[in-house]
């Protein structure tokens, strides 16, 4: 059973039920980020990383720390581009599966692997995306702990199933708003049609007028934006008395 009508429904379920994770920018800034999980890998990312370079936008990009042993040189050539690095887990076990030691050492074991392939500090990899989007409150709650930023997403077209090409473009095309939050694939599931996806869809939402951000960018325009709601709302509330 394809999962992708039933997706956005969830997003809306779960965005206000775990307010902490990043699901996606705010409506006001017409910014987007496009994310890839599951990489690096030799060939599907490398015929990403050329659609990346001819449009010149920048993606993010959530590794599994294995991927990054078995690719350094591919993920130190990715993150010299500009583009922002996640954590997806070292071998792409789904957390809740985890005690809580196991989750702990796949993080660490996977910022240790990326912060050695392209020579940043481990402090820099906050980012964290569950494998297949799954998490409970506890996990959540380790995240944060441990000084990790839960980001999740807003547009999943469902790539991984390999649907065909034009219609993962189509489904992004149909969910695409102000602040969105897309994910796709550039690993062994799905990854093989990652680069041709890219080439069409990325034309189509530069055509629109939407610019692409970093998760990072997101992260900064949450707070910014959030912020300035909170001193609207106090200006008004100071005016009514």
């Amino acid at each position: 059973m394809q999962l992708a009508p039933f997706l956005p429904l969830m997003y809306r379920i779960l965005k206000p039920s775990f307010p902490s994770c990043l699901w996606s920018g705010h409506d006001r800034a017409r910014s987007i980020a496009l994310t890839f999980d599951d990489g690096p890998h030799p060939c599907h990312t490398t015929k990403l990383l050329e659609v990346l370079d001819r449009y010149a936008i920048p993606a993010s990009f959530f590794w599994l720390g294995a991927c990054v042993r078995r690719s350094p040189d591919l993920a130190k050539a990715i993150y010299q581009r500009g583009h922002w690095i996640g954590n997806h887990g070292y071998d792409h076990r789904s957390f809740p599966m985890l005690t809580p030691t196991e989750l702990q050492h796949s993080l660490v074991a996977t910022q240790e692997a990326i912060a050695t392939a392209c020579d940043l500090p481990t402090a820099r990899v906050r980012d964290v995306r569950p494998p297949n989007g799954l998490f409970t409150p506890q996990t959540l709650n380790l995240l944060h702990q441990w000084d990790y930023r839960p980001v999740m997403w807003s547009v999943v077209p469902e790539d991984w199933v390999r649907p065909g090409i034009a219609v993962v473009v189509q489904r992004v095309m149909q969910q695409v708003q102000n602040g969105s939050l897309i994910v796709l694939h550039d690993g062994a599931c799905g990854g093989a049609d990652v680069a041709d996806v890219a080439a069409l869809l990325i034309p189509q939402l530069l055509s629109l007028g939407y610019e692409f951000v970093t998760i990072d960018t997101l992260w900064q325009q949450s707070l910014s934006l959030t912020s300035q709601g909170f001193s609207s709302s106090l200006t008004s509330g100071d005016r009514s008395f």
